[in-house]
């Protein structure tokens, strides 16, 4: 990949990405999104809000020959913290050792996260490097989720190179258990408050 892109969405849009394009007929669309200024190289105030909602995201990392791998890490909302307006940390933790992405990380600092909200049917893409700190005790105990029962080894910090919005084609909308859960408990609650009211006036409760 060319280390001086024209254009920041040039992260992904290879020449051989382009040449694609222009064979397949989307080329002149990309051309004209990159006179328009291309992609986000900054955490803006929605990314920044996105980012507060998630409790689950994917990184993809590759090693030095080149061979992908995507590891999953989730959390409770927030466990993927803005540092500033280009970083982004979060804490790995312990897990089955394998290591697979420090390893790929330790020879090709260049990574991705992937975030999808199922919910609203939205997903972001970013691109960036991470880099693994470890023994940071203060970085750490910052990072960790209050009330999280699963023990932290380490910290992975993202720098944002370039971000992208997707389309919500073809997501399919899948609602969050717990949330679920608590709309169904207030479903309830209220109509054990109706059926009590209709009790109070003397009228039947249908199915008592």
């Amino acid at each position: 990949m060319d280390n001086n892109p024209r254009y920041v969405s040039d992260v992904a849009f290879t020449p051989a990405v382009k040449a694609i394009q222009a064979r397949k007929g989307s080329r002149l669309g990309y051309s004209r999104m990159e006179q328009r200024g291309s992609w986000e190289t900054q955490i803006t105030p929605e990314l920044r809000d996105f980012i507060a909602a998630q409790t689950s995201i994917y990184m993809a990392t590759a090693n030095a020959q080149g061979q992908p791998y995507i590891q999953h890490r989730g959390g409770p909302a927030g466990f993927l913290r803005v540092l500033d307006e280009h970083r982004l940390a979060f804490v790995d933790y312990t897990g089955n050792k394998q290591y697979i992405s420090a390893g790929n990380l330790s020879e090709n600092p260049k990574a991705q996260l992937f975030l999808m909200d199922y919910e609203h049917r939205q997903r972001v893409k970013i691109w960036g490097d991470a880099q693994i700190i470890e023994g940071d005790e203060a970085l750490i105990a910052k990072l960790t989720s209050v009330g999280y029962g699963t023990k932290s080894e380490q910290v992975i910090v993202f720098t944002v190179r370039a971000w992208d919005a997707n389309c919500p084609q073809h997501i399919p909308v899948r609602l969050d258990a717990e949330k679920v859960r608590s709309a169904l408990d207030q479903r309830d609650r209220r109509i054990q408050t109706l059926e009590a009211l209709l009790v109070q006036l003397g009228q039947d409760v249908p199915g008592a």
